[in-house]
């Protein structure tokens, strides 16, 4: 948590920033950065280039892959630089138009833009964080382990990736090499949509199966994105407003309760460190 549906809301809210231009960068807590941009031995810690972190540049685009979130700055003479944002378990980014932050605590990086609105990143248990790229092929490159965004896996990627592991369904979607944005709680959604168990080795799927898989992530995924993602507890927009998506959930987080299609009770169990939730009729 964030996940796909939760950036890609954040990325869109992000967008009325597009063609504005950086004037100041406020880095609170110089931890959350990593400068990527140059060889330093430490991208943790020493003297971070102001154009690195966008100051004095044009912002162009809002790039988004799996759960990661990517904002490309462009200067005068035409190089483009990026700075790639993670959010982690509990991090935020919120376009602010008042003078006063709110929740300022845990605000880590502040941009300012030329007609006064400002760009922060918020991250109380900082698992999230801020790195520093020189271009777009070294974003190509930082991206280059993750999957295919899972927003438009097809059927022919998801059975390639799956067919002749043995671990479970679950685990590997979870995997982000092999779906890029797919975390907890829409891996449940989808296999209760798709009727899986979430136990069940990706090795004993059929095809069919695995084309509904894939249907069934993106339906779920689309659905979360329209209601502006899941807010269970730190999640909200750019606009610090919380998702409703969590209004659609079916089996995450319902253990013990009746399945809403058939009565049962939905079952839980761990699946690669992670509760798992399945309505043990419904999926098989």
């Amino acid at each position: 948590m964030p996940e796909l549906p939760e950036v890609e809301t954040v990325r869109r809210g992000l967008e009325p920033t597009i063609d504005h231009t950086i004037v100041g960068c406020d880095v609170r807590r110089r931890d959350v950065v990593r400068d990527r941009s140059t060889d330093t031995p430490n991208p943790r810690r020493g003297r971070l280039d102001p154009s690195a972190l966008g100051i004095g540049q044009r912002i162009v685009a809002f790039e988004r892959l799996g759960k990661q979130l990517a904002m490309i700055v462009r200067a005068q003479h035409g190089n483009e630089q990026v700075v790639v944002i993670q959010l982690g378990m509990s991090g935020q980014v919120a376009l602010i138009d008042s003078a006063r932050i709110p929740n300022a605590k845990h605000v880590h990086v502040v941009w300012t833009l030329d007609n006064g609105q400002r760009v922060c990143f918020r991250d109380a248990r900082r698992f999230g964080g801020i790195t520093l790229l020189a271009s777009r092929e070294s974003l190509r490159g930082f991206w280059a382990s993750l999957g295919t965004d899972a927003l438009g896996v097809t059927s022919r990627h998801l059975w390639s990736r799956l067919s002749g592991s043995t671990r479970s369904i679950k685990a590997a979607l979870l995997d982000q090499g092999v779906l890029a944005g797919v975390g907890n709680i829409y891996a449940d959604e989808a296999l209760y949509r798709a009727g899986i168990d979430p136990r069940k080795a990706c090795d004993a799927l059929s095809r069919p199966q695995v084309t509904k898989l894939a249907r069934s992530i993106r339906e779920v995924l689309r659905n979360a994105v329209e209601a502006r993602g899941s807010t269970l507890r730190d999640y909200r927009d750019a606009s610090n407003k919380p998702g409703s998506a969590q209004l659609l959930h079916r089996v995450y987080n319902r253990a013990g309760q009746s399945c809403i299609q058939c009565g049962s009770t939905i079952e839980h169990t761990r699946i690669a460190q992670r509760a798992t939730c399945w309505c043990p009729s419904c999926q098989s």
